[in-house]
């Protein structure tokens, strides 16, 4: 009987995962291969080395064409990020290509002047024409909070989905945005032959529908590294990936330390609580 039972068990989780992966492929949807990062799960925190790094990259390459207008230099020195020294992010910040627009003047005009430690990370772009000017039509989104905007998708049958849902919450997994944004920067490729591309767009395996406009923009050496990590395409957008995953939720270490401390506290006085209500109630007889 427990043999017949185990038998039909897997067969039903068979035929469920065959089904999740015939439906992922009508949709057209591309499941994201889950990675392992160091600010994942309960305990999870980021590597200053890594953002410092993962910020090196946005600079060289994605700047070109992405700004962080939710993050401003001073972040990049405040403890739980990149925590780059002060002196240097002032220099950076007045060296920054992209001067803020500010004013009016004592004649009435805005003015542009050097970025302050306050100031966001401006991308190149004053508004969303002028970006669509210069890239073809296509819209470059601000990255501050690409790696929350963002989510791989699973697709399973839906009496299997609250099982996944509950297993991420038991894991704690919030790290769907970081996948897929490292999956869109590897996922580059030559296009299948039975795939007609249109015009200007490059073929990527984890984007929707997988034509894409903008243009592979890693490649290995791209970015010279001081402290001997490879310079690849894989350690460029695992980095990248880390930065903006900090760049959207800067207080993720904090958060988490008070996360622990509190769970600490909550256990201590439900012990306290515990030992108080039996010695309370010691002697009186039911």
């Amino acid at each position: 009987m427990k043999k017949r039972f185990s038998l039909t068990l897997m067969s039903l989780f068979a035929a469920t995962v065959a089904i999740g992966s015939v439906s992922a492929e009508e949709t057209g949807h591309t499941e994201i291969e889950r990675q392992k990062w160091t600010f994942g799960g309960f305990s999870g925190q980021f590597d200053k080395a890594q953002l410092q790094r993962g910020f090196q990259v946005y600079k060289e390459v994605c700047s070109n064409c992405h700004g962080l207008k939710r993050i401003a230099f001073r972040n990049l020195v405040q403890p739980g990020g990149p925590e780059f020294p002060e002196d240097a992010m002032k220099a950076l910040a007045a060296a920054w290509p992209n001067q803020i627009t500010d004013g009016p003047n004592d004649e009435g005009k805005m003015f542009e002047r050097p970025a302050l430690l306050s100031d966001p990370i401006r991308g190149p772009y004053h508004n969303d024409k002028e970006a669509r000017a210069a890239q073809n039509g296509a819209l470059p989104p601000d990255l501050s909070l690409i790696a929350r905007a963002r989510d791989s998708h699973r697709e399973a049958s839906w009496y299997v989905h609250p099982f996944l849902m509950l297993g991420d919450i038991l894991n704690a997994y919030q790290e769907g945005g970081a996948n897929y944004v490292y999956a869109l920067l590897t996922g580059y490729s030559e296009a299948p032959a039975d795939i007609k591309m249109m015009d200007g767009q490059y073929y990527n395996k984890a984007f929707a529908g997988h034509q894409i406009g903008m243009p592979p923009p890693l490649t290995d050496g791209a970015v010279p590294y001081q402290d001997g990590t490879p310079q690849t395409v894989d350690h460029y957008s695992r980095d990248v990936v880390a930065f903006l995953s900090w760049a959207a939720d800067p207080s993720l270490d904090q958060r988490k330390r008070i996360g622990w401390q509190v769970l600490l506290f909550l256990i201590v006085t439900t012990g306290l609580l515990y030992l108080g209500k039996k010695r309370i109630w010691a002697n009186i007889k039911h």
